[in-house]
């Protein structure tokens, strides 16, 4: 399997681990405080800081998915992993590392260096398209 294909897959599993934890702390709120399970908004705006800032990750993840995912996806169709494979674990890396920064602080330090992992995966897409030209 190429480092394009396994990034890929570690998007995947990435925003799959917090949809899970996502809905455990749902299904805590449900079954333990007799929460409505029809009753959360998809924002998290009506959940604990904690958990809205995960519902955002999440959220962040599958927003970006067709920009980041796409573009893997694009080079393993077009055969052209030579490209993308040497950076291949690194936006992977800073995507794990936007969301966990995501959840565990809201301050404005947190969003800043939130940012600084977002923008190297912008940079990384600009790269690899550029490969193309």
């Amino acid at each position: 399997m190429s480092l394009t294909a396994l990034a890929l897959s570690a998007y995947i599993i990435w925003t799959l681990s917090l949809v899970l934890l996502l809905e455990a702390c749902r299904a805590h709120l449900v079954l333990a405080k007799g929460r409505a399970a029809n009753s959360f908004s998809a924002d998290g705006s009506d959940v604990s800081p904690f958990l809205a800032r995960i519902t955002r990750a999440h959220a962040n993840c599958y927003e970006h998915f067709p920009v980041i995912g796409g573009t893997l996806i694009l080079f393993l169709f077009l055969e052209k992993t030579e490209i993308t494979d040497p950076l291949a674990p690194w936006i992977i890396a800073m995507r794990i590392l936007q969301s966990i920064t995501h959840m565990v602080s809201g301050s404005v330090m947190a969003a800043n260096i939130r940012f600084a992992f977002f923008f190297a995966q912008i940079v990384i897409v600009v790269i690899w398209l550029s490969g193309l030209v």
